[in-house]
């Protein structure tokens, strides 16, 4: 064990027996980290009425372009929660909600002018986070943490539900 903590001491990493969390725990307070800068980001900026999950909703669908449908998937919420958030945001003024043009049937989801500026700021905050731990530990650490936690959606992709 002294080895390893010599390893991630020499690498910059943490020595204060935070390395021996389990991986869930670790998870967990990461995401604590991006969500609590998105927030103060957000604040900021002025969309200090942004719902609880409506930052990624809105975030995802600036990054990726996602279909809304793939990103409440993603979030994992009932169907009825998924609702909830989505009017939510349309009534606050981050995502607008029409008739899909090829199959009425079908509505669409896209932001608003609103809902692009909360979104650059989420992008800031989650930019900020990562340069500061970049140089913590250096961009080859961050890459591999990538690699790792993608690796990982693999293997709970591949389990399945």
């Amino acid at each position: 064990m002294t080895d390893e903590r010599d390893r991630r001491k020499e690498a910059g990493g943490a020595d204060d027996g935070r390395a021996e969390l389990t991986i869930p725990a670790l998870l967990r307070a990461a995401g604590r980290t991006y969500a609590a800068a998105a927030r103060g980001a957000l604040a900021a900026a002025g969309f200090d009425d942004m719902p609880r999950d409506g930052s990624y909703v809105v975030s995802g669908i600036a990054r990726t372009g996602a279909p809304l449908g793939e990103i409440i998937t993603a979030l994992g919420v009932s169907k009825q929660a998924a609702g909830q958030l989505v009017d939510t945001l349309v009534i606050r003024g981050y995502l607008d909600r029409a008739v899909d043009p090829e199959d009425r049937r079908r509505l669409t989801v896209s932001l608003t002018a609103r809902g692009q500026a909360a979104a650059r700021a989420i992008r800031s905050a989650v930019d900020q986070v990562d340069a500061g731990l970049a140089a913590r530990v250096g961009a080859e650490f961050v890459l591999h943490t990538r690699a790792t936690l993608a690796a990982l959606m693999e293997v709970g992709e591949e389990a399945g539900p």
